[in-house]
């Protein structure tokens, strides 16, 4: 069963909570237990394809489905030729000891799909099983890659509306490109006039508004959420740490039980809290390191326990980690503040209000035990980029190199010399201008446009560029729409047609 973090929305089961997205009292749901996965199982893992791990990890969360149902979900998420990788999500060794773990070979070159083409097909399985009758509005704020992945993933699909907001000039021209020229009839997307924090702001104040959301009842719609604060969006990502690990096991790179650091890129604070899931289940993760770039309210919370947006926003290479406000922690606040959504209600409060809150020193020291963290800026990461390809060959988004970066800042500060998975979250392709500009050490020197770039890139690094990003600059735009964050609510009552 699922509560919510802050304690006023009863019991709910998987798929309900999945359905509804966003508890009513603004909480995020949680597992009121975590299951654990012994020794025998994890060699049970061991020799299966990413999808059979997927099915025997997401069974422990999801009960309410059947094992058809999941297996199902699972063939249509990552089945066929969706992911250039038979392995869904591989490891590759970059070093000795460091490893990267690329979950980019979906439709869209981002992390985002190995989650966002299994959520709309766990929603859709869930609304027959509540018998939801009501059409879903699902709302998403985006910071470049979670938009164009929700637009794939539920082009289409029956029974659902997707409404996508990203900040009109904080993504890439890519980014941009593959999202408002997404195909599919119940798609829209809109620009927003400011940054990330103020369309996940928005979207947030949306869910909150028992009034708007009463008048969109009354005409037979009901809000639901793509974001990683949707439970459904979070638990597939739980996968590819098993998964990862499962890899280095067979590659006889670690043998079974013995430790592992994963480096995650963090933004939102949802990929590297899976991770959180997945080691208090019992996989042998010893670190969870928190990268961030130079927007480092995470770094700076993990360091002294206080959470503070009230600071300067920064646009960075690394655009998908723009965030101030990273939702997901709320989850791991309330896992490890003793499961108490009292404590939760007043940090939310205290961050609403005031745009800060502080955990007590013991909190923090239990927190700082699991998730080192470290932050690094453009300039550090644009000459990881380049030095990573000049001595391994390999190529690095910037997002994976702010990363590699801090790993590298971890180890040599603390001494701890256990392997490294460095989680890569986006093709080089996805932010081709700054990885160019990276390798060939001179940032005067542009492309003529981010096309241009791709091949350019290409013939640098030998790599095929993806090919659904070749295709962009040939493709009709289908979506041109902005609106001031204040607007919102009103964007989509007009959307929805819906007039008081």
């Amino acid at each position: 069963m699922y509560v919510s973090t802050r304690g006023s929305a009863g019991k709910l089961t998987a798929a309900a909570a999945i359905a509804q997205g966003i508890a009513p009292d603004g909480g995020l749901f949680v597992p009121e237990a975590i299951p654990s996965v012994d020794k025998a199982a994890l060699t049970g893992l061991l020799p299966l394809s990413y999808q059979e791990r997927a099915a025997a990890i997401l069974a422990l969360f999801l009960p309410d489905y059947t094992q058809e149902e999941l297996n199902s979900c699972i063939a249509g998420a990552y089945g066929g030729a969706k992911f250039t990788s038979p392995a869904v999500a591989p490891v590759t060794r970059v070093t000795d000891d460091m490893f990267a773990l690329e979950l980019w070979h979906g439709p869209t070159s981002a992390f985002k799909d190995m989650a966002l083409q299994l959520l709309p097909r766990l929603l859709s399985c869930a609304l027959n099983k509540i018998d939801e009758q009501a059409e879903l509005v699902i709302l998403v704020a985006t910071s470049g890659d979670t938009g164009k992945a929700a637009l794939e993933g539920f082009k289409d699909v029956e029974q659902t509306r997707v409404m996508v907001f990203y900040p009109e000039d904080g993504v890439s021209q890519i980014q941009r490109l593959q999202m408002i020229t997404q195909e599919g009839s119940n798609l829209t997307v809109f620009a927003v006039k400011g940054n990330f924090d103020d369309a996940q702001t928005g979207v947030k104040h949306i869910f909150n508004d028992s009034a708007f959301n009463s008048t969109l009842a009354q005409r037979g719609f009901k809000l639901s959420s793509a974001n990683s604060i949707n439970w459904g969006r979070l638990v597939p990502q739980i996968v590819y740490y098993f998964s990862a690990y499962a890899d280095l096991v067979q590659g006889k790179h670690l043998t079974l039980g013995s430790p592992v650091n994963f480096v995650v890129p963090t933004g939102n604070f949802g990929n590297i809290l899976a991770g959180y899931y997945a080691k208090c289940m019992g996989l042998p993760v010893n670190k969870l390191i928190c990268a961030s770039n130079s927007n480092n309210v995470l770094t700076d919370f993990l360091t002294t326990g206080v959470y503070n947006r009230n600071r300067q926003f920064y646009k960075t290479h690394s655009p998908s980690m723009d965030i101030l406000i990273s939702s997901n922690l709320e989850r791991l606040l309330y896992h490890m503040g003793n499961n108490d959504p009292a404590q939760v209600a007043h940090w939310m409060h205290e961050l609403s209000t005031k745009g800060e809150y502080r955990v007590s020193p013991e909190q923090l020291q239990a927190i700082q035990a699991i998730f080192p963290s470290g932050w690094v800026d453009d300039a550090e990461t644009a000459a990881t980029i380049g030095r990573i390809h000049k001595d391994y060959g390999y190529s690095l988004d910037p997002h994976t190199a702010v990363a590699w970066k801090v790993a590298e800042d971890y180890r040599r500060k603390s001494g701890d010399t256990t392997p490294q998975v460095i989680v890569s979250t986006a093709s080089p392709f996805k932010f081709n201008e700054t990885v160019l500009a990276a390798l060939t050490e001179n940032d005067g020197v542009k492309a003529k446009s981010e096309f241009a770039a791709l091949n350019q890139l290409s013939e640098l690094t030998g790599l095929p560029i993806p090919p659904a990003l070749a295709e962009l600059e040939s493709k009709p735009v289908r979506h041109t729409a902005v609106c001031g964050k204040h607007a919102m609510p009103d964007v989509v009552k007009a959307t929805l047609h819906i007039t008081e």
